[in-house]
Protein backbone atom coordinates (compact mmCIF):
# COMPACT_ATOMS: atom_id res chain seq x y z
CA UNK A 1 0.00 0.00 0.00
CA UNK A 2 2.63 2.51 1.26
CA UNK A 3 4.82 1.51 -1.59
CA UNK A 4 1.64 2.62 -3.91
CA UNK A 5 1.96 6.04 -2.80
CA UNK A 6 5.82 6.42 -3.16
CA UNK A 7 5.51 5.29 -6.75
CA UNK A 8 2.38 7.78 -7.47
CA UNK A 9 3.96 10.41 -5.48
CA UNK A 10 7.11 9.96 -7.64
CA UNK A 11 5.41 9.66 -11.12
CA UNK A 12 3.00 12.89 -10.11
CA UNK A 13 6.26 14.70 -9.42
CA UNK A 14 8.11 13.66 -12.40
CA UNK A 15 5.17 14.73 -14.41
CA UNK A 16 4.11 18.10 -12.93
CA UNK A 17 6.17 19.03 -9.52
CA UNK A 18 4.63 22.33 -8.93
CA UNK A 19 1.35 21.04 -9.03
CA UNK A 20 2.02 18.18 -6.76
CA UNK A 21 3.74 20.10 -4.52
CA UNK A 22 0.13 22.23 -4.14
CA UNK A 23 -1.39 19.48 -4.13
CA UNK A 24 0.42 18.25 -0.78
CA UNK A 25 0.20 21.44 0.60
CA UNK A 26 -3.32 21.38 0.62
CA UNK A 27 -3.92 17.63 1.51
CA UNK A 28 -1.80 19.00 4.31
CA UNK A 29 -3.36 22.32 5.49
CA UNK A 30 -6.88 20.05 4.70
CA UNK A 31 -5.68 17.72 7.50
CA UNK A 32 -4.58 20.46 9.79
CA UNK A 33 -7.77 22.45 9.50
CA UNK A 34 -10.04 19.59 9.45
CA UNK A 35 -8.53 18.02 13.11
CA UNK A 36 -8.37 21.63 14.39
CA UNK A 37 -11.99 22.05 13.77
CA UNK A 38 -12.84 18.19 15.01
CA UNK A 39 -11.10 19.57 18.21
CA UNK A 40 -12.88 22.72 18.58
CA UNK A 41 -16.30 20.94 18.09
CA UNK A 42 -15.55 18.40 20.68
CA UNK A 43 -14.32 21.18 23.50
CA UNK A 44 -17.42 23.38 22.96
CA UNK A 45 -19.22 24.22 25.29
CA UNK A 46 -22.42 23.27 26.74
CA UNK A 47 -25.28 25.00 26.36
CA UNK A 48 -25.90 26.10 30.11
CA UNK A 49 -22.04 27.91 29.21
CA UNK A 50 -23.57 29.39 26.45
CA UNK A 51 -26.79 30.89 27.10
CA UNK A 52 -24.34 32.41 30.49
CA UNK A 53 -27.28 34.42 33.23
CA UNK A 54 -27.50 37.69 32.45
CA UNK A 55 -24.57 39.93 34.76
CA UNK A 56 -23.57 43.61 35.51
CA UNK A 57 -20.35 43.01 33.15
CA UNK A 58 -22.56 42.48 30.19
CA UNK A 59 -23.41 45.05 26.42
CA UNK A 60 -26.34 44.98 24.94
CA UNK A 61 -23.90 43.30 21.70
CA UNK A 62 -22.84 40.78 23.69
CA UNK A 63 -26.28 39.56 24.73
CA UNK A 64 -28.12 40.19 21.47
CA UNK A 65 -25.02 37.44 20.31
CA UNK A 66 -25.08 35.49 23.46
CA UNK A 67 -28.51 34.58 23.23
CA UNK A 68 -28.92 34.90 19.49
CA UNK A 69 -31.54 38.31 19.96
CA UNK A 70 -31.79 40.87 17.14
CA UNK A 71 -29.11 43.72 18.64
CA UNK A 72 -32.33 46.85 17.66
CA UNK A 73 -34.48 44.28 20.01
CA UNK A 74 -31.79 44.60 22.84
CA UNK A 75 -31.12 47.99 22.35
CA UNK A 76 -34.74 49.11 21.84
CA UNK A 77 -35.70 47.20 25.42
CA UNK A 78 -33.00 48.65 27.53
CA UNK A 79 -33.58 52.18 25.68
CA UNK A 80 -29.72 52.15 25.15
CA UNK A 81 -28.53 55.61 23.31
CA UNK A 82 -27.51 55.39 19.88
CA UNK A 83 -24.30 55.72 19.62
CA UNK A 84 -23.35 55.46 23.11
CA UNK A 85 -21.49 58.28 24.19
CA UNK A 86 -18.28 56.94 25.14
CA UNK A 87 -18.13 53.23 23.26
CA UNK A 88 -20.02 50.17 24.49
CA UNK A 89 -21.82 50.18 27.36
CA UNK A 90 -21.95 47.57 29.79
CA UNK A 91 -25.36 47.24 31.71
CA UNK A 92 -24.08 48.82 34.64
CA UNK A 93 -22.67 51.57 32.81
CA UNK A 94 -25.73 51.69 30.91
CA UNK A 95 -28.24 51.87 34.57
CA UNK A 96 -26.17 54.80 35.92
CA UNK A 97 -26.54 56.65 32.47
CA UNK A 98 -30.30 56.07 32.08
CA UNK A 99 -30.53 56.69 36.62
CA UNK A 100 -32.11 53.44 37.71
CA UNK A 101 -31.16 50.73 39.56
CA UNK A 102 -29.07 47.79 37.91
CA UNK A 103 -31.82 45.51 39.08
CA UNK A 104 -34.42 46.41 37.03
CA UNK A 105 -31.88 46.96 33.80
CA UNK A 106 -30.70 43.34 34.45
CA UNK A 107 -34.78 42.28 34.88
CA UNK A 108 -35.98 43.84 31.50
CA UNK A 109 -33.18 42.17 29.74
CA UNK A 110 -34.63 38.78 30.69
CA UNK A 111 -38.09 39.66 30.18
CA UNK A 112 -36.51 40.04 26.65
CA UNK A 113 -35.08 36.82 26.33
CA UNK A 114 -37.39 34.95 27.76
CA UNK A 115 -40.15 36.79 25.27
CA UNK A 116 -37.64 36.17 22.39
CA UNK A 117 -36.05 32.57 23.58
CA UNK A 118 -38.45 29.62 22.28
CA UNK A 119 -38.54 27.32 25.65
CA UNK A 120 -36.07 24.43 25.28
CA UNK A 121 -37.12 21.15 24.18
CA UNK A 122 -36.31 17.70 26.10
CA UNK A 123 -33.52 17.79 23.04
CA UNK A 124 -31.95 20.57 23.45
CA UNK A 125 -32.27 20.53 27.29
CA UNK A 126 -29.72 17.45 27.35
CA UNK A 127 -27.05 18.98 25.43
Amino acid sequence: MISKVIIWVKRAWSAAPVATAVLVVALVACLFFGARAALFWHDRPPRAERDQPVAAWMTPRYISRSWRIPPDLVIEALDAPRPPPDGPMSLRELAEHRGVPLEQVVAEVEALIASQRPSLTDDEATE
